[in-house]
């Protein structure tokens, strides 16, 4: 996957981009737009973009037959670090949630306090400590009406936590807990 510039304005203050299809550490990504960014400051539509990128990891791993959880990392500037989602059924892993996979695609950092973990749903203990550990210093949560996690946990030591409230993920994890409680709640450690 890469991210292609569209078209600038004359100030360059604002741009549009367009992700193309490719391979992002083996991952195939279906293409779609991703809304205007400001090259000087994040906004809310450049979250809801990258989210963008989480949902499409997590409707992938639904069609593997997973729980639908993406994630992915960006850098300050947009640029994806690296993508993944919850595989823990798929590879019989209980490590693999999505947070995980997508921190292993971006691989080795200097530093990730300038990095921003993007979730389609409020990151578990075991995530939030990986966000902690690692310095991330921005985390957009898609939703976290089916599981809190530990996003106030993450607010008290100072990380900045987003929680966008979208509909669509939290019908997606909510349609996959109805039909597998049992491997819902083995995988928020209930089980």
């Amino acid at each position: 996957m890469r991210v292609v510039k569209q078209s600038v304005d004359e100030d360059e203050s604002r741009s549009s981009l367009r992700i193309e299809r490719g391979s992002c550490f083996g991952v195939r990504v279906c293409p779609f737009e991703v809304r205007p960014y400001t090259l000087r400051a994040m906004s809310g539509s450049d979250y809801m973009a990258m989210l963008e990128v989480a949902k499409a990891e997590a409707r992938k791993g639904l069609a593997e037959g997973g729980i639908p959880i993406g994630a992915a990392i960006f850098d300050q500037s947009g640029k994806l670090i690296g993508a993944g989602h919850n595989r823990r059924v798929q590879n019989g892993d209980p490590s693999l949630h999505g947070e995980t996979d997508a921190f292993r695609n971006a691989g080795r950092q200097r530093s990730y306090r300038n990095l921003i973990m993007v979730t389609t749903l409020a990151p578990c203990w075991y995530c939030s400590g990986l966000v902690r550990q690692f310095g991330f210093g921005t985390l957009i949560v898609g939703e976290g009406r089916n599981f809190q996690g530990g996003m106030d946990w993450l607010r008290s030591l100072g990380v900045k936590v987003i929680d966008l409230d979208s509909d669509e993920c939290a019908s997606m994890l909510s349609d996959y807990i109805r039909a597998n409680p049992e491997i819902w709640h083995e995988d928020i450690g209930k089980g």
